[in-house]
């Protein structure tokens, strides 16, 4: 398996893949680790930093845009037979955006390949797609990983952990909106109009501003002052108050709990994110926790101890490092 994650954080997945599921690494690159044929089978669904998964992945080997092109076209079609493709597939093509030129390569190679496809199945040809999958699961289509301008990984099935580049709005009053976007990506679920959602620690307001653009109802709590499209927004009820000393009235509960906060995780998860998961005031929810200041593997394990509140209250939670995320997890699950 060759699993790919955001840049500069290959050594926190090969550890995630080591110390946690107990995998044996044999190679890594920029954005990606290789593992050992003979690893276990993964549960590739709880990986928090692996953004895709190329399946028994094949290698190939080629000095130019041609041979390389050559090589990925009668692995795909030799792969075809007894196959019949009727729908969209997606044709990916990655890479170590860092090495200089090697985009240039990729994009030479799969220019070369595509071409070749015409000349054979027009029709599967035309059905292809750049894109992944929206969400979480198995995708069947081609995936090709270039470790360098000669040497590529393809395969025919891969894992996607659903991260993705999220297109930004101009009303967003903070880069965090991308992040709140992606995570309802990864939760397949959303605010919808007429829910409520209580957003602690919301200044300057990209999270209040995506659930409030859905329709939902939101409350956002921060002592700080919401900006752009949160500002003002009829959707929107801003409380100056402490998130960790504001509480639902009596009675009262939310559909969403939105938390991006700057603090400590373990005081976020102890003091905030338990009580709300415990005492069911929330349904949903999307929480970061920052691991900056702290071992990011032991945090997860903890995340996934069996006394967690997530193991307790959140049974299936998704832990991810998103696209967006810089050193922090994001936390996405549902309530009982």
């Amino acid at each position: 398996m060759l699993v790919t994650c955001q840049a500069g954080f290959e050594a926190l997945l090969a550890r995630e893949l080591t110390e946690l599921h107990g995998a044996t690494v044999a190679e890594s690159g920029p954005g990606w680790v290789r593992l050992a044929a003979a690893t276990t089978p993964l549960d590739t669904a709880s990986l928090a930093f692996a953004h895709l998964c190329l399946l028994q992945p094949i290698e190939l080997r080629g000095d130019s845009v041609n041979a390389l092109a050559a090589r990925v076209a009668e692995f795909f079609l030799g792969s075809l037979r007894g196959e019949r493709i009727e729908a969209a597939w997606p044709s990916v093509w990655l890479g170590p955006q860092e090495t200089v030129g090697l985009g240039r390569r990729i994009g030479g190679v799969e220019g070369a390949f595509g071409e070749q496809l015409k000349k054979k199945l027009s029709r599967v040809a035309k059905l292809a797609t750049p894109n992944l999958p929206r969400g979480v699961g198995p995708a069947r289509g081609l995936f090709v990983f270039f470790a360098d301008f000669g040497r590529i990984f393809v395969t025919r099935d891969a894992w996607v952990n659903g991260q993705q580049r999220m297109a930004d709005d101009d009303l967003a009053p903070s880069r965090s909106y991308l992040k709140i976007e992606e995570a309802c990506i990864i939760l397949a679920r959303e605010p919808q109009p007429g829910e409520t959602v209580c957003d602690l620690g919301a200044a300057p307001g990209g999270w209040s501003y995506s659930a409030a653009k859905r329709g939902a109802r939101v409350v956002a709590i921060d002592n700080g002052p919401l900006k752009g499209g949160a500002l003002d927004h009829p959707q929107i009820e801003h409380l100056r108050e402490d998130a960790f000393r504001f509480s639902p009235r009596a009675g009262e509960s939310f559909a969403w709990l939105f938390c991006d906060l700057v603090e400590e995780p373990h005081h976020v998860l102890q003091h905030l994110v338990a009580p709300w998961l415990a005492r069911g005031w929330c349904r949903h929810f999307v929480v970061n926790l920052k691991f900056g200041r702290v071992d990011a593997v032991a945090l997860l394990r903890e995340l996934r101890a069996a006394d967690s509140p997530l193991t307790l209250h959140a049974p299936g939670t998704r832990i991810r490092h998103l696209y967006h995320d810089r050193e922090e997890f994001t936390l996405v699950g549902n309530v009982g």
